[in-house]
């Protein structure tokens, strides 16, 4: 039986279990009802699960014949702090809490996969399902290779896949280098000298250098950056003062910095740094400057990736399959495990629906972090036969 075919005939529960889980939405490093389930199914199906690293992930092993090569496989389980205004039957019964990135159906594409490759798929080697938590917050790929992931669980390579909205659902999109930008998160204090607005000469104005900043700010990317290369300096934040009248003692400022090469990063650091001391002190204030560096660029590696594609092909044909996709400027912390171990990350299209009326379509093809996405079940057994047949051809070469 042709294997997507099969993984069809076989996806229902596996729905259910995703729309229990969107019922049931958790938060980083809380994940504990969705962590003893998906544990409790995978003992049942032969794995050896070890629990609690990084609190509440797991990684689920099955260990066959001679074959000394080590796969492992990525799916994330948290959800956002974001109130859910869907009204299907699934929606999240916890206010202020949703599945608004679509990881309740990345972990249940893993879950259809692990059953299907238990109980019908020969190979030889280790199978590593690594079931992730705190994606979102606060990085759980960095806890658990720092808790010994990679030392417990040794892996030659390591796989994950997103859904992407606005992309046909169920097409598979390959991007071999760097495929999702580093993110920094960088907050500026600026103090200066209150006063009274009317007297703004005794004063040291922190909102007008705030102001300044900002602008200048713009001019690092396009005066700095190769104009081929990409940066981003996104000010999300700019907070001082209370009333029109008083002229406030200190600004603050909160910057998301992302780039798509790792030496492009370490210049937007510099750059930032520079120019927001060098800006202050022409106001006559003082800049603190927090530069928290968050997750890396996410780099996939080539020979993984070309083995990711032909997987790809070999299940959906060269028109279900993009070979090489535009990288994107939003981030992942798989980006950490792939600092540890060759790897690649794909996209699987979520949906499209430019002229729909469906509330169900349009939920497909909302933008991901947004309180009117739903993931698509549609596209469930494509990313479970995708799983399984990767496995296979991995680990029987």
């Amino acid at each position: 039986m042709n294997l997507l075919h099969a993984m069809r005939e076989r996806v229902a529960p596996f729905v259910a279990l995703r729309h229990d889980l969107h019922r049931h939405p958790e938060l980083g490093l809380q994940e504990f009802r969705t962590s003893a389930l998906l544990a409790e199914q995978l003992e049942c199906w032969g794995f050896s699960v070890t629990r609690g690293i990084a609190t509440t992930g797991l990684v689920a092993q099955l260990v066959r014949g001679q074959g000394k090569k080590r796969l492992g496989i990525r799916a994330d389980m948290d959800a956002l702090p974001i109130q859910e205004t869907n009204r299907f039957a699934h929606c999240s019964l916890h206010d202020g809490l949703m599945h608004a990135c679509g990881h309740d159906g990345h972990t249940a594409m893993l879950m259809a996969a692990a059953k299907y490759i238990s109980q019908e798929l020969d190979f030889s080697g280790t199978l590593n399902l690594i079931f992730q938590p705190a994606e979102e917050h606060p990085g759980g790929a960095k806890l658990m290779i720092e808790q010994g992931l990679f030392e417990k669980f040794p892996c030659d390579a390591i796989f994950a896949a997103h859904n992407m909205p606005g992309i046909p659902a169920g097409q598979l999109v390959f991007i071999d280098g760097p495929a999702m930008a580093s993110s920094d998160d960088v907050t500026i204090t600026l103090t200066g000298l209150g006063g009274h607005g009317a007297m703004p000469h005794l004063a040291q104005d922190p909102i007008v250098a705030a102001s300044s900043i900002v602008m200048s700010l713009q001019t690092i990317v396009s005066r700095n950056i190769n104009p081929l290369q990409t940066g981003v300096i996104t000010v999300g934040a700019l907070a001082s003062g209370k009333a029109n009248n008083v002229i406030p003692g200190s600004a603050r400022l909160e910057l998301s910095v992302r780039a798509l090469d790792r030496e492009v990063r370490d210049l937007l650091q510099v750059r930032i740094t520079d120019l927001v001391t060098a800006q202050a002190q022409s106001f006559g204030l003082q800049a603190q400057i927090d530069y928290k560096r968050d997750y890396p660029v996410l780099v996939n590696t080539r020979a993984e990736t070309e083995f990711a594609r032909a997987v790809g092909v070999a299940l959906l044909g060269h028109e279900g399959v993009t070979l090489q996709g535009r990288p994107l400027t939003g981030s992942e912390d798989f980006a950490f495990m792939l600092d540890h171990c060759p790897g690649s990350y794909l996209m699987i299209g979520n949906g499209v629906a430019p002229n729909a009326s469906s509330p169900k379509d349009l939920a497909h093809a909302c933008m991901v972090h947004n309180a009117g996405y739903d993931f698509n079940d549609e596209i469930l057994p494509v990313g479970a036969a995708y799983w399984a047949l990767l496995t296979q051809r991995y680990l029987t070469n």
